[in-house]
């Protein structure tokens, strides 16, 4: 099931969506070609690089297991790596031959580049709403059910409600934000 949000609206406006914007915002960035079976993140590397899907089909993948596939161009992948600052959680294999545009500075693509953040956001958000939506569907077909599949109520709770670790208010000549006026 390909995550993307392309003509959804927000309260109603429609908009290009984040596919069509950061394909835009990265096309003067350089391009690689891939081929079919190569991954172009591996499930526990450090954040480094975004890619922009110009054309090809990629999976995704989790230990092992392939649980989505993506061909739309535009769509981004190593954005949760970057954002998050921690290790891949997932595996991003073509699964064709493809072509995507390569963001070797992430950060300064999404601070620099206006409309960057708020398409991986508006991406992002379209994802966490397609798997709210599928376990809200589990949780309607498994209601009262014991063991694995009355925990939907649990994790849907924890999905709403869980908030990103505190903001550093660091910066390039202050990292740890530790300077005092």
């Amino acid at each position: 099931m390909p995550w993307t949000a392309a003509g959804r609206g927000v309260a109603g406006v429609r908009h290009t969506g984040p596919v069509t914007d950061l394909l835009a915002l990265s096309a003067d960035l350089p391009t690689e070609a891939v081929s079919a079976g190569t991954a172009l993140i591996e499930e526990g590397a450090e954040p480094s690089r975004l890619y922009v899907l110009v054309s090809g089909s990629v999976s995704i993948e989790r230990d092992g297991v392939a649980f989505a596939r993506v061909d739309n161009p535009g769509a981004v992948f190593g954005e949760m790596s970057v954002v998050l600052d921690r290790p891949a959680t997932a595996t991003v294999r073509a699964t064709s031959d493809v072509v995507v545009h390569v963001v070797d500075d992430p950060e300064g693509f999404l601070v620099e580049r206006p409309g960057a953040a708020l398409s991986v956001l508006r991406t992002t958000a379209a994802r966490l709403d397609g798997l709210t939506q599928y376990l809200v569907d589990v949780k309607a077909q498994f209601a009262g059910q014991e063991g694995h599949l009355g925990m939907v109520d649990q994790i849907l709770d924890t999905l709403v409600h869980h908030q990103a670790p505190p903001a550093r208010t660091g910066s390039v000549r202050d990292p740890e934000g530790d300077h005092q006026h």
